[in-house]
């Protein structure tokens, strides 16, 4: 049997934190990027068009996180049309808010932000992880937030989906640890992307010990690190990366 043709999948990938995660992986690794997107086909091919640029490789894969049947059968194909291959990394990053005070919240907007960032997680991992304990290798990078950790008034629905995995990223650690499969968490504080773009910068980041927004650059090199064979001995640890702010 020959070399599997290695891969890694960064949900969400098109734009943001995401696609700095891309190009990123693009740049330090040998793996051909797979970017996933739920439905911005023109962002997803403009990230494929840069890693291009770079020297690296990847191609576009469409499905919604939030929904199993579509995770299955889009992995699923991919698989069939790349029978050599074994998905190494997953970085679960797709997630979306909808802020709204607790009193308020709509049921739809409670399960909406819990379906996509919660059971995302699941739907995509839980579908790859067999592969991956016969593989005997593997990263799990789950994207999570400062307001996991914290919680952030406004966000009880996105706090909780963050916190659900940050609890399920140290669980699943300790399943898979002796497989040489490694799960962690990021959690960003305040980063510079469209999500953020309608915060007062000016005045959030007084709150901020470094007294500034962090740049998507920064959590993808951090992303990076744990990728790579380099991080073989962190499992189950959520680091923040958020300029002093939870600390």
């Amino acid at each position: 049997m020959g070399e599997k043709k290695k891969f890694a999948l960064v949900t969400g990938g098109s734009r943001g934190i995401g696609k700095a995660i891309c190009l990123q992986l693009a740049l330090d690794t040998e793996y051909t990027i797979l970017i996933n997107y739920k439905e911005n086909e023109s962002a997803a091919q403009e990230t494929l068009i840069e890693i291009e640029k770079i020297g690296g490789k990847a191609e576009p894969i469409q499905f919604n996180v939030g929904d199993y049947k579509d995770v299955q059968n889009k992995l699923d194909l991919w698989h069939e049309t790349n029978k050599d291959a074994i998905i190494e990394v997953i970085v679960n990053n797709a997630g979306i808010t909808k802020d709204g005070l607790f009193m308020w919240m709509k049921p739809e907007d409670w399960n909406n932000v819990i379906n996509t960032s919660l059971n995302g997680f699941f739907n995509v991992t839980n579908h790859l992880i067999q592969k991956l304990l016969v593989h005997k290798y593997g990263r799990i990078i789950n994207l999570v937030s400062v307001s996991g950790l914290k919680g952030t008034p406004g966000q009880v629905n996105y706090s909780a989906a963050k916190g659900g995995i940050i609890a399920a990223t140290k669980a699943l650690a300790q399943e898979i640890a002796k497989r040489n499969i490694t799960v962690n968490a990021v959690a960003p504080g305040f980063i510079k992307t469209d999500m953020t773009d309608d915060l007062d910068e000016k005045e959030l980041k007084k709150m901020i010990p470094m007294n500034r927004f962090g740049e998507a650059g920064e959590v993808a090199h951090l992303v990076s690190f744990l990728a790579s064979k380099k991080s073989s001995y962190i499992t189950g640890e959520v680091i923040n990366i958020n300029g002093g702010i939870y600390s």
